[in-house]
C-alpha cells in the first residue's frame, strides 16, 4: 500500500476583525459609501418624478374627460344653429299680413325654436342675443360691416344678423352685427 500523500499546507487566509477600527478604515469602503448613497439620491430623485408624472397624467386625463363631458357635443351643436337660423328667419318673413291666415304654422315653428332652445339650455348651449344699440364686444361679436349712421358712437351695434351662442364659458358662434364707425364730433 502507498503512503498517504502528505497534503501541501493552506496558506492562511487574512482574517479581519470586523471590531476593530482598522477594518472600518477602508478607502473603498467610504467610497462604497458615498457611491451607494449618490445611487440612492438618484433613485429617490427619479422615484418623486414618476410619482409627481402619474400625478400629472392622472388630472390632466380627469381634465380631458371633463372637457369631452361638456365640450364634445360642439360639432353637432354647431351644426344645429343653422336650424335654429333657418327658423327664426322663416317666421321673421312672414310679412304682417299674413300671420293672421298662417297663425297655426307660425306658432308651430315658434314652439319648435323654443323647444330646441330648451335642449340647447340643457347641454349648457345659451344663445347671445344683443340688442341694437348695445356695445361690441369681439369676444362676443362678429362684426360683419361697419357704416356711419347718424345718431350713434363708433362702436354700437345697429343691426344683429344672426345671435351668437355660448356652450358653457366657450364662444361656439359669435353673434354677427352691423356696428356704427360713426366718427366722435
Amino acid at each position: 500500500m502507498s503512503e498517504p500523500k502528505e497534503e501541501a499546507p493552506m496558506p492562511e487566509e487574512e482574517l479581519i476583525d470586523i471590531d476593530s477600527p482598522e477594518a472600518l478604515e477602508e478607502p473603498d469602503l467610504d467610497e462604497r459609501i458615498e457611491a451607494l448613497e449618490a445611487e440612492r439620491d438618484e433613485f429617490r430623485d427619479r422615484f418623486m418624478r414618476a410619482l409627481a408624472d402619474a400625478e400629472n397624467s392622472r388630472k390632466r386625463s380627469e381634465r380631458d374627460r371633463r372637457e369631452a363631458e361638456q365640450y364634445g357635443g360642439s360639432k353637432l351643436a354647431r351644426d344645429l344653429l343653422p336650424v335654429f337660423d333657418n327658423m327664426k328667419r322663416a317666421v321673421d318673413a312672414i310679412p304682417e299680413e299674413l300671420k293672421e291666415t298662417n297663425k297655426a304654422v307660425i306658432e308651430g315653428v315658434e314652439l319648435t325654436m323654443r323647444e330646441l332652445l330648451s335642449v340647447f339650455k340643457k347641454h349648457g348651449i345659451e344663445p347671445i342675443s344683443p340688442e341694437i344699440g348695445d356695445t361690441f364686444d369681439p369676444q362676443l361679436h362678429e362684426a360683419m360691416f361697419e357704416a356711419p349712421l347718424p345718431g350713434t358712437v363708433a362702436g354700437e351695434i345697429i343691426q344683429v344678423e344672426a345671435d351668437g351662442f355660448l356652450l358653457y364659458d366657450r364662444l361656439l358662434r359669435p353673434a354677427k352685427v352691423g356696428v356704427s364707425s360713426m366718427p366722435a364730433s
